[in-house]
């Protein structure tokens, strides 16, 4: 039987989508290598609650020197960022000390350096590391830990204020993390994470949040349970309207605070819709099998009326719905994409060809659709031109669809 990473409890597996690639491992066309592949399938813990994959990739092969992806690609993530750290910057004050895990290029902390504000940032990708470290962040460029979380508190002190954001789902030794945190935080000090919420994910049918990356998916109740065996406390949660359905979870030593409304809350909420219960599991499972059906039943269908199908943002959560779905250049023609490191290569696993958003403007395809639905209103703001001249958006979250 398969055991809990974080409590080794019996995990009871709910969803196996298949052998998946690396959702992040854009190839070059000539290369001939061979591809890795795992079985990306996921389950709930029945002690703990904890929903997380069955299987786990290294590390090493998903957050490396060559990592694609930057925090500060989307206008909307970068306000959101530039918000959160002013808030931070408040809450520890002239003389406090910021900490971020996984800080990216630098789109929270950068707003922190520019402040004069004490930090640092951990981020074990060198390319986006070194973009962090081009924008004044001081960055170390390694994975967080409780020996690392040691050394920093013997160098700068105890941390006023540790965050992360969509990294905490992507670390299975999330147990190590956690040591980590309460090894470096003060004493009335914070540890804020935001991360995709699985109840979202339910209740959007979002199944393409489940990629080799995400390998733990977070309810309040998992957190509080996952909390608790390190002798911290579920204090807030706060629901966020980014990537498709967010917590920020804050946590506290034991006692240091009293928890909100906002954690009863969603405690209960979570109760009332049996969020990892059984019956709703499977329905996920049943309802994702059928969005599969209608999604490759539609592109079938426009190829064989003759007309042209391009997708749109060459994310790693695209893996997930390509591979699953057994989507190809037979049913999409191509994917643009505006991160120069993706372009002119071949998407994981089905090999759709990546181009430059200069691609789609050139020559607007019949159909586009939009792996990169989480930012639906920011890109269809941006692409009118391309619905004024009778193109129309693919969407398949909550189910699929054709608009406008």
């Amino acid at each position: 039987m398969t055991i809990c990473r974080v409590c080794a409890g019996p995990l009871q597996e709910f969803a196996d989508f298949g052998r998946h690639p690396l959702s992040d491992a854009f190839r070059r066309p000539e290369d001939d290598s061979e591809e890795f592949f795992f079985r990306l399938a996921v389950g709930s813990c029945a002690s703990c609650t904890m929903v997380q994959l069955v299987e786990e990739v290294p590390r090493e092969l998903m957050f490396h020197e060559g990592y694609p992806y930057y925090s500060s690609g989307s206008a909307f993530m970068r306000a959101h960022f530039e918000a959160a750290a002013r808030g931070f910057l408040d809450r520890a004050g002239p003389d406090g000390f910021i900490v971020e895990l996984g800080c990216n290029d630098g789109a929270m902390l950068h707003v922190v350096a520019e402040a004069g504000g004490r930090h640092l940032g951990i981020e074990p990708s060198g390319a986006v590391a070194a973009v962090a470290a081009s924008r004044g962040v001081r960055v170390v460029g390694e994975f967080f830990d409780e020996d690392l979380a040691a050394g920093i508190r013997a160098c700068d002190g105890p941390a006023d204020v540790i965050f992360a954001a969509n990294t905490l789902c992507h670390i299975p030794y999330v147990n190590s993390v956690l040591k980590g945190v309460s090894t470096l935080l003060a004493p009335d000090g914070i540890f804020v994470f935001e991360d995709p919420y699985f109840a979202d994910i339910l209740a959007k049918s979002s199944f393409d949040q489940i990629y080799d990356e995400h390998f733990y998916f977070f309810t309040a109740g998992s957190v509080a349970n996952l909390a608790a065996r390190h002798g911290l406390e579920l204090v807030a949660a706060e629901r966020l309207p980014v990537h498709g359905g967010e917590v920020r979870y804050t946590l506290m030593r034991a006692g240091a605070g009293l928890p909100s409304a906002s954690v009863t809350d969603l405690l209960a909420a979570e109760a009332v819709y049996g969020v990892t219960e059984e019956a709703t599991l499977k329905q996920f499972q049943s309802t994702v099998e059928r969005i599969r059906t209608d999604l490759t039943g539609l592109l079938s269908l426009l190829r064989d009326k003759g007309k042209t199908v391009a997708g749109y943002g060459a994310t790693a959560k695209s893996a997930t719905v390509t591979n699953f779905c057994g989507i190809g250049p037979d049913l999409v023609s191509y994917v643009c994409d505006t991160t120069p490191a993706k372009q002119g290569r071949l998407t994981p696993g089905v090999h759709l060809p990546v181009r430059p958003h200069s691609a789609f403007a050139e020559s607007y395809p019949d159909y586009a659709l939009l792996f990169a639905w989480n930012h639906a209103t920011e890109i269809m703001a941006k692409e009118q031109e391309f619905t004024r001249s009778g193109g129309r958006w693919i969407t398949y979250v909550p189910e699929v669809t054709i608009t406008p």
